[in-house]
């Protein structure tokens, strides 16, 4: 039996081979991991391989307590080779034809879209045309109802991204989550004129009819604008280990303060705590303080 409420990672998963070794991440599979632990009925969606990573895959999953809907394929688990450079900021070399770009849409899935509250999508796992129209159709699929959340965050990556694949998402989705620097790529990617980002970012959400802009500036903080209202916090002061996943743990616990009816700027402020202490450990998906947990209980 399905549960109600889900809260969906959609796209690639993948592992990270950083220089310490390889680790579980992919941005949905890392978004649902850090839903899951704020008490959400969080699900990782995705395609692996019929090969020994894609085995691995489900038994780093399991021991993680992360619930999953994988089709297993005849394509490879998909890995990305991670670089980080002196200020502990990944730089990406992402394989190609791998399983996350073949996601085929069946009617488990569309099940589990008529049940999903909140999901989390990206760019990345749009590159490909078969993912890209299972995303489409899973989104087009759930419930019409302003308590959706429908996030897309767009991490753009390399040249997997287009015009059409950006416009499209946004006129899916509700929420848009972006960076300081993707915010000035989709405004040249738009040709439009205007400079400043908060300009852009209250451009996205009028032309788009969005809910929330979340726009993260690293160590400059992050901001959350919506039509009437912004709210701004700094960044904490660290000690980086590496930064992968920490956005997708801002999103995650931001996704679990909403639905937990937390104010948007109490929300803002967990998220940037959350990731903050993402940041001070190695991979994706650290386990998170009970500290910063205590809201759901």
């Amino acid at each position: 039996m399905i549960k109600d409420n889900l809260v969906i990672g959609l796209g690639e998963i993948l592992w990270d081979v950083l220089p310490e070794g390889k680790k579980l991440g992919g941005a949905p599979a890392n978004f649902a991991y850090h839903a899951s632990q704020f008490g959400l009925n969080a699900m990782a969606v995705s395609a692996i391989g019929q090969d020994p990573l894609g085995d691995e895959t489900l038994r780093a999953l399991e021991s993680k307590g992360l619930d999953y809907y994988i089709e297993r394929i005849e394509y490879p688990t998909g890995t990305v080779q991670v670089r980080l450079d002196a200020n502990g900021i990944p730089h990406y070399e992402i394989k190609e034809g791998v399983a996350w770009d073949n996601i085929p849409y069946t009617d488990s899935m569309k099940q589990l879209a008529q049940h999903c509250r909140a999901v989390c999508f990206g760019s990345l796992a749009q590159r490909n045309n078969i993912s890209r129209r299972t995303i489409a159709k899973f989104l087009d699929t759930m419930p019409e109802d302003r308590e959706q959340l429908k996030i897309f965050d767009i991490n753009l990556r390399q040249e997997f991204y287009s015009e059409e694949v950006i416009d499209a998402s946004l006129r899916r989705c509700n929420v848009l989550k972006i960076n300081e620097e993707e915010i000035m790529q989709v405004k040249t990617l738009f040709e439009w004129e205007e400079t400043g980002f908060e300009t852009v970012c209250r451009k996205l959400l009028e032309r788009y009819g969005l809910k929330m802009v979340i726009l993260t500036c690293g160590v400059n903080g992050s901001y959350v604008f919506m039509p009437r209202f912004t709210s701004f916090q700094p960044t904490p002061h660290v000690k980086v280990a590496d930064t992968v996943g920490a956005g997708d743990s801002f999103t995650g616990a931001f996704t679990a303060a909403i639905m937990n009816n937390l104010p948007i700027t109490e929300a803002h402020e967990l998220a940037v705590k959350v990731s903050a202490y993402v940041c001070t450990q190695q991979g994706a998906m650290p386990k998170i303080p009970e500290a910063l947990r205590k809201f759901a209980k």
